[in-house]
C-alpha cells in the first residue's frame, strides 16, 4: 500500500556506493528512494527539502561529515530517522555517531535483506546497537548518573522504559500496554525529561545500565 511506502534518502560521498545501495533498496515493495547526496551538508539540505522518513547516512565524508550533519538534523528538528551505513567499525567512529542522534548502524558490506531490515526497524522507531557500540557507550557514562532520577518515574513509565530497552516502537508499546499512540508519546516523553535525556537510544542504555530492562 502506498501509505506504508518508506521513504529513503542516501548520503554518501562514493557514486558508487550509492548506486549500490539504490539498487539494493529498488527490489523491495515497500522502500523507494527519494534522493542522493554526497556530503553532510547536502545531506542536511536534501532531507529539509525531501523530507524522507530514513536517511542513510555514511559517517566520514570530505566538509561536513555524518557526525555534524546529524548534529545539524537534530538542532532542526527533523523526525527522519538515521541509519548509519559505515565501512568504520571502531567505537570510536560509531559511538558519536549515535550519540549524535543516530538510530543504529550498519556495515556497507552489510547482506540487502539485512539492510531492508535494518530501515523498517529504525522506521518503526526501534534502536539498532551491536553488542559492542552498547558496552563502549555504557562504559562512557558516569557510573552514578542518573541513579536517583530512576525513582522519579511512575509504574507506567518504567514498563514503558523496558519496552524502548526492548527495541519496541510506540506503535508495538502502545499495543503491548492496551494504551493510545498519544499517550505513550507523552509517557516517552516524560522519561527523558525525568531522567534529563535527549532520545530513546540514551534511555535504553539508561533502562540496561539501571536494570530497568527485560
Amino acid at each position: 500500500m502506498a501509505d506504508r511506502i518508506i521513504r529513503v534518502l542516501l548520503v554518501d560521498d562514493h557514486q558508487v556506493v550509492r548506486r549500490g545501495l539504490r539498487t539494493f533498496l529498488e527490489v523491495q515493495d515497500d522502500i523507494e528512494v527519494v534522493g542522493e547526496a554526497a556530503d553532510g551538508a547536502e545531506g542536511v539540505a536534501r532531507t529539509e527539502e525531501l523530507r524522507p522518513d530514513v536517511v542513510l547516512m555514511d559517517i566520514k565524508m570530505p566538509g561536513t561529515d555524518g557526525i555534524e550533519a546529524l548534529r545539524r538534523l537534530r538542532e532542526l528538528e527533523n523526525p527522519a530517522k538515521v541509519l548509519i551505513v559505515t565501512s568504520f567499525t571502531e567505537q570510536r567512529t560509531v559511538v558519536p555517531a549515535l550519540r549524535a542522534g543516530a538510530s543504529g548502524y550498519v556495515y556497507k558490506d552489510v547482506d540487502p535483506d539485512a539492510l531492508a531490515g535494518a530501515i523498517r526497524s529504525v522506521h518503526a522507531g526501534h534502536v539498532l546497537l551491536q553488542p559492542e557500540v552498547a558496552g563502549a557507550l555504557l562504559a562512557q557514562e558516569d557510573p552514578g548518573s542518573g541513579t536517583g532520577r530512576g525513582s522519579t518515574l511512575t509504574e507506567r513509565e518504567r514498563e514503558v522504559l523496558g519496552l524502548i530497552a526492548d527495541g519496541r516502537s510506540n506503535r508495538e508499546i502502545a499495543r503491548a500496554l492496551v494504551l493510545s499512540e498519544k499517550t505513550v508519546k507523552t509517557h516517552v516523553s516524560n522519561i527523558l525529561m525525568k531522567l534529563d535525556l535527549s532520545d530513546r537510544t540514551q534511555a535504553a542504555l539508561w533502562a540496561v545500565r539501571h536494570g530497568a530492562a527485560s
